[in-house]
């Protein structure tokens, strides 16, 4: 089965503990890869992203010193999930060039209204998700949802990511009341982004953590989104979203086989020649 995680997040930035301390759990867990992929600095407040440049790179330099040290016992990456908040967020390609990164996860966690107001549609608390799709949206579900997903949009043609994390991610406080993700608006917006995917040669995570943190009863993109993947033959990795050392590989064997029986037979891994498909099993 896939024994590789290329989403991982220290105390560099919303992680409980050390880059090392994963390094340790993985080798225990039996990963052949571990990517670390702190959140990307943004200019504003917050308590989740690595807090500025002089942190950034301590970081990299961090992660470069264990990719020396664990040399042999496991592959190790330096890579970023770097939000995108149109006209807000530093350009992905100033980090590639300043920090030498070997890939980038592309992700949206705030959705940027007319008036320039974010709504954060990540994190534990529904309240969170719910008042501020009322505050920021006047509880229009469809706008809000359609916003999103062209943020995803802009962010793919505009900054190029390797890899489109969490794609559906939009849906985790949903649960099926505000919106049906059957629903023809809902499919057509996902349809789109897909396309756009497909046209810029991304690779999109499989990524586990809201099943295992039980804030969601599907993958993230769930099955069948990634069978409309299948069908349109755009690649995919799978990834853990670990923010604890016990994370590192939590739900992976389990995505590995879903994705067999769907018909996936091969996934995409990060290597020191860049990307590449493997075997699932």
């Amino acid at each position: 089965m896939f024994k590789h995680n290329f989403h991982t997040h220290t105390n560099y930035c919303d992680g409980s503990s050390s880059p090392e301390e994963y390094v340790i759990a993985a080798i225990k867990g039996g990963l052949s890869s571990l990517g670390f992929s702190g959140h990307a600095p943004v200019p504003f407040e917050n308590n989740f992203a690595i807090k500025d440049i002089s942190s950034l790179t301590a970081y990299a330099d961090e992660i470069r010193e264990l990719k020396k040290k664990y040399s042999g016992e496991i592959s190790i990456f330096l890579g970023l999930e770097a939000d995108f908040i149109p006209g807000i967020t530093m350009e992905f390609k100033n980090f590639r060039r300043d920090f030498g990164l070997d890939y980038i996860i592309g992700s949206v966690h705030l959705v940027k209204n007319d008036k320039n107001d974010f709504w954060f549609i990540d994190g534990s608390d529904h309240s969170i998700w719910e008042d501020g799709l009322e505050k920021f949206f006047d509880s229009d579900i469809k706008k809000a949802v359609s916003q999103y997903y062209h943020q995803i949009n802009m962010m793919i043609e505009t900054q190029k990511p390797d890899v489109i994390g969490h794609l559906d991610k939009i849906k985790m406080h949903n649960r099926d009341t505000y919106f049906s993700e059957s629903s023809a608006w809902y499919t057509g917006l996902v349809k789109e982004t897909l396309d756009i995917i497909k046209q810029n040669d991304l690779i999109v995570e499989v990524n586990t953590r809201g099943i295992y943190k039980k804030r969601s009863d599907s993958y993230f993109p769930g099955l069948n989104i990634l069978k409309g993947m299948l069908e349109m033959n755009i690649p995919l990795t799978i990834s853990a979203d670990a923010h604890k050392p016990e994370e590192v590989s939590l739900g992976i064997d389990h995505a590995s086989k879903a994705l067999l029986e769907i018909g996936y037979r091969e996934v995409f891994i990060y290597t020191e020649k860049g990307w590449k498909g493997v075997p699932i099993n």
